[in-house]
């Protein structure tokens, strides 16, 4: 598969979770998909810094779009590490949640509008094949750590 196509279908995954975390009144059941949309985060970020962006700082052009990814990353794990610090009802856990929720989308919307052609102008189509091959071995190695 593709890696751009990978990367939105995880994008789309965690927007669903997020939905229906919004959705679910019910706490513990919020509590439940935040885990969901946490480990799918973890996994998204770990192959998007260990083979992902690593192969787009060989493009200059590239260079400035991911630092600001791995910017908004740091963003990311941070809300990921408070909201699991949280005590089982705390009245933080949703605003947190949406704020997460918030970053995530902007960064998506970074990526596949911006960086994503910009790819494409880089890379062949035999290239992001192959790049979509190592993402997907990625996301099963789960030794591979991304920066923190």
């Amino acid at each position: 598969m593709n890696a751009l196509e990978l990367l939105k279908q995880d994008h789309q995954t965690v927007a669903e979770l997020f939905e229906q975390a919004e959705q679910t009144q019910n706490e513990k059941q919020k509590h439940k998909l935040f885990e969901q949309i946490k480990t799918e985060l973890e996994t998204h970020t770990r192959i998007e810094e260990t083979v992902f962006y690593p192969k787009l700082e060989e493009y200059e052009e590239l260079k400035d779009m991911v630092l600001e990814a791995y910017e908004e990353h740091k963003q990311v794990k941070t809300l990921l590490r408070e909201i699991s610090a949280l005590t089982a009802n705390s009245e933080k856990f949703d605003a947190k949640l949406k704020v997460m929720k918030e970053n995530v989308e902007h960064h998506v919307e970074e990526e596949e509008n911006e960086m994503f052609p910009e790819v494409q102008n880089c890379l062949s189509t035999m290239d992001l094949d192959e790049l979509g091959q190592e993402l997907a071995a990625a996301k099963k190695d789960k030794t591979r750590t991304a920066r923190s």
